[in-house]
């Protein structure tokens, strides 16, 4: 679900058409539904695009799901948008970051803006599976191949649950993303930074009130979320 910060940093969607990138099941776009977007979500996954539509008839909302790589999408969608939004644990599944800053730059009205919330890069450097001090595992600039996990670590989000398939992920480093967008023609308005995360990424972390995760020792020290606006200075795509 969309959240108070997500909600003050975009403004008033009413009205405004909005495509939802890498949409997983569909619950932030029928949030932005609600707040009076017309909402177009695309995912590449056909289980989270079916629960997505299921979730859109139980509760009568009107918004149009496809399942669809996020490369993909010149093929399929012709129209521009108000608003181009993507949230939360999208990035790392991104194998070119110049292309899909071309690709919403492309979906983008003249002077229509363009917002991301995501899990900072910084915090892809430190070991997540051990508690006290942070210690650096990995580097935060991008090697040349994606990082393959083929292991029992758990899901990010339910650390429950060992994916039972091997994933790929990338890592982007912050100023390549604002590069990325920069040379796709956007102009950043704001880059903005949190000490807390959507999800519990340290087995040290602590859930506030709101729903947020932060790790007390370091509680205001580092970033764990950045978001990010844009707007489209190009006049024609």
């Amino acid at each position: 679900m969309i959240d108070a910060i997500q909600k003050k940093e975009i403004g008033s969607v009413k009205d405004k058409s909005l495509l939802h990138i890498q949409c997983h099941i569909g619950t932030d776009s029928l949030s932005w539904v609600l707040e009076g977007a017309q909402v177009t979500g695309i995912d590449f996954s056909r289980e989270s695009i079916k629960i997505a539509n299921e979730l859109k008839r139980r509760l009568g909302l009107e918004a149009r799901f496809i399942e669809l790589n996020v490369y993909d999408l010149p093929d399929i969608l012709k129209k521009e948008f108000d608003i181009v939004y993507t949230s939360q644990g999208v990035l790392n599944w991104l194998k070119d970051i110049k292309e899909w800053a071309k690709l919403i730059s492309h979906y983008l009205k003249p002077g229509g803006i363009f917002y991301i919330m995501e899990t900072h890069p910084l915090l892809y450097i430190f070991d997540n599976d051990k508690q006290g001090e942070l210690k650096i595992k990995e580097s935060y600039f991008p090697s040349e191949k994606p990082t393959l996990w083929d292991d029992d670590s758990p899901d990010y989000s339910d650390r429950e649950y060992i994916p039972k398939n091997p994933t790929y992920e990338w890592t982007w480093p912050l100023g390549e993303i604002l590069a990325s967008l920069i040379e796709a023609g956007l102009k950043i308005e704001f880059l903005h930074e949190y000490d807390r995360l959507f999800y519990k990424g340290f087995p040290d972390m602590v859930q506030d009130e709101e729903g947020w995760w932060f790790l007390p020792k370091y509680k205001g020290m580092l970033p764990l979320t950045f978001t990010l606006r844009a707007k489209n200075s190009n006049q024609h795509n």
